[in-house]
């Protein structure tokens, strides 16, 4: 946005509908979703309260032009100079609990590293994050349950606003696209860890992969947020290993043969594995993440080119404007 602050882009996410399924189909329980309902209707619900806030039409010094759709009242957008996503100021969104790097690191508001990610910068912002949602969650929820997915979509928001904090210290930042890389990052480790149960593992694996590239270099453009993508799908990347594994093919079978069977252990050696090594990773990460953040320690200086990995200069435009 011009006002400068950041939105977690999910531009062509359009695609996600046709997210890879070749999975063997089991007996397992299919769960009803309704946590990820109802964390689209808390997106909206806060959207709505944070235009009401905003009152352009009030607050507005017309310097960059009209409030737009003045017919909504206080609900009126930011003049399309300032907001072209159809939103609030940049100052309401710090006032409400956008992430501020020195906020959080030196103004004891670590609370914005969990409020950012209920914000978003504008209609256009709300909707792709929204129908992203519903797309790749309700099947997951469906899949896994409601505990399961609304961890893994939590704390994937919240790795993506860690490593967005450490990474970019001048803008704000919005958007729930962390915890939607997250069930991306799930998706990925739940094809890897159950690999044996998936049919077509080559067409699906390749497919998911696809879209998460395309996704994430979406995030090398300006005003986009891509660390917090990136922290999000590394967070829910692991989280999937720990959370969603599938009973090995066969094994509801083989747990009903005879005493004098060969019944099969539920779960493989190497998922065992999968998970112990990405709770460590998890943990570690995310202590180590925290103590850089609260000593107010930039990650730039530990990593020269990382700048890259949120926006790439051209001719067309310039990072640091």
């Amino acid at each position: 946005m011009a006002s400068g602050d950041l939105e977690r882009g999910t531009k062509n996410r359009g695609n996600n509908a046709n997210f890879p399924s070749h999975y063997v189909e089991t007996a397992e329980k299919q769960w009803t979703s309704w946590i990820i309902p109802m964390f689209v209707v808390a997106n909206i619900a806060v959207f709505i309260v944070v235009m009401y806030v905003n009152d352009c039409p009030k607050k507005s010094l017309g310097t960059e032009g009209s409030c737009v759709a003045k017919f909504l009242g206080r609900f009126s957008f930011q003049p399309l100079k300032e907001n072209p996503l159809f939103g609030p100021s940049a100052a309401t969104l710090e006032k409400m609990g956008a992430l501020e790097w020195n906020k959080v690191a030196h103004g004891h508001q670590g609370w914005r590293l969990i409020t950012c990610m209920w914000l978003h910068a504008g209609v256009i912002h709300l909707l792709a994050n929204m129908l992203s949602l519903i797309f790749i969650g309700i099947r997951l929820e469906q899949q896994f349950g409601f505990v399961r997915v609304g961890i893994i979509y939590l704390v994937s928001g919240f790795g993506g606003s860690i490593l967005s904090s450490l990474f970019i210290q001048q803008n704000i930042s919005v958007g729930a696209s962390g915890a939607l890389f997250g069930l991306l990052g799930a998706m990925l480790s739940e094809l890897l860890t159950n690999w044996t149960i998936y049919s077509n593992k080559i067409a699906a694996l390749l497919t998911l992969v696809f879209i998460i590239a395309i996704n994430l270099a979406v995030g090398i453009l300006p005003h986009v947020d891509n660390f917090a993508h990136i922290g999000g799908f590394m967070s829910g990347f692991l989280l999937g290993f720990v959370f969603l594994l599938r009973p090995q093919f066969g094994w509801a079978e083989n747990r009903h043969s005879p005493a004098d069977g060969l019944v099969k252990s539920k779960h493989k050696a190497y998922q065992y594995v999968f998970m112990l090594a990405a709770a460590v990773l998890l943990i570690v990460g995310f202590t180590l993440a925290l103590v850089m953040l609260f000593k107010g320690e930039n990650g730039n200086d530990h990593c020269s080119w990382c700048h890259y990995l949120s926006c790439v200069p051209t001719s067309k435009w310039n990072c640091r404007s």
